[in-house]
């Protein structure tokens, strides 16, 4: 990874939006890709665009979401304490006692998670695990009006107040690794691609509402603008290096941090192009694993491959540890190597290139 892009990738990380309200990271992103891009455009859904050689062929689409998981503020009380419902899947449990910041209209209110003391509670209620609609958010206000005065509603998009951490080596932890290194990594293989253009035409694409996406999200409309001739999409995967997982692994196979990006298998990855992946890998001694996906992705790959006629879709994951929670781990190699991996696939292509199987 050029060190001169860890600078975007921390600021990337770091701004604040959850699905729906993915605005500032999207700026980001897109501030960064005028740097090198042709053509840097967003649309109504939030998706951000960036475009090498507008005219190659075949078109190529490359995903990754800028969303991050987060809360939504749903009632205020007549003190002034606030309750929320989760924007993404969260375990209840590593929101308790968090530091938080509110979105509010006229700017970020900071505040805190709270919950009833441990010896404030009974034993039964010590061994029952939290749940987010008995927590609350604490601004310090004395009621509601003075809540209020601060600028906050209901539906105001609160985020945990974690930035980014460097760990050691070429570790790092944040609380948006999932999926905003993805958006940074199609972004970073685009800037590769400017470097010397390829015969195809490949865009960039930081999709919105992944994390809620039940009917696809943004990669289904960006998909079907685009209408791409192949598709690869870079999401996280679970990082099974951590402790007491030897029962996972049977199901979601082997994989740790800095052991370079995970090519998924089955459902939504077209075998023609998980098949090119591999070889590309293994021609530009790039290390890697494999993942079967026999059912869902659960990531973009799953709108985008039935958009329209079909779209041959490509699964490129970074193993991540602590998913959804306020500190993810990646190694910055895997990042940099899953770029480099996208980079020389797309250079391979040309406008002969046909993945519809024999």
């Amino acid at each position: 990874m050029a060190t001169d892009t860890l600078p975007f990738l921390e600021k990337l990380l770091d701004a604040r939006g959850p699905s729906g309200f993915e605005s500032r990271p999207a700026r980001v992103w897109r501030e960064e890709a005028a740097k090198f891009a042709g053509d840097v455009r967003v649309d109504v859904s939030g998706n951000s665009f960036a475009t090498v050689n507008q005219k190659g062929a075949p078109r190529v689409m490359l995903a990754g979401h800028i969303d991050e998981i987060g809360l939504q503020v749903t009632w205020i009380d007549e003190h002034g304490f606030l309750f929320v419902d989760e924007i993404g899947g969260w375990d209840p449990q590593v929101l308790v006692g968090q530091r938080v910041t509110i979105l509010g209209r006229e700017g970020d209110v900071p505040g805190v998670i709270g919950k009833k003391a441990i010896h404030l509670m009974s034993v039964e209620d010590r061994a029952k695990a939290s749940k987010t609609k008995d927590l609350w958010l604490d601004v310090g206000a004395a009621d509601r009006k003075e809540v209020e005065a601060l600028g906050i509603r209901i539906g105001d998009p609160v985020v945990l107040a974690q930035g980014l951490l460097r760990l050691a080596g070429d570790r790092i932890a944040s609380r948006a690794i999932d999926d905003r290194a993805g958006a940074y990594v199609v972004l970073e293989a685009v800037r590769l691609l400017a470097e010397d253009p390829p015969a195809a035409c490949a865009t960039a694409v930081a999709t919105s509402q992944e994390e809620i996406g039940y009917s696809g999200g943004g990669a289904r409309t960006s998909a079907q603008t685009l209408e791409p001739d192949v598709a690869l999409v870079v999401d996280v995967t679970f990082s099974t290096d951590i402790p007491d997982l030897e029962k996972e692994k049977k199901e979601l196979g082997e994989h740790f941090v800095g052991g370079g990006p995970v090519l998924s298998r089955g459902s939504a990855a077209h075998n023609g192009v998980f098949e090119m992946l591999a070889q590309v890998a293994e021609e530009e001694k790039i290390p890697h694993t494999i993942q079967a996906s026999p059912r869902s992705t659960r990531t973009d790959a799953d709108a985008i491959y039935l958009t329209r006629a079909g779209v041959p879709t490509g699964l490129v994951s970074v193993p991540n540890r602590y998913m959804h929670s306020p500190n993810e781990v990646v190694s910055l190699a895997d990042l940099a190597n899953t770029a480099r991996l996208l980079a020389a696939f797309i250079r391979r292509l040309g406008p002969d290139t046909d993945f519809t199987p024999r």
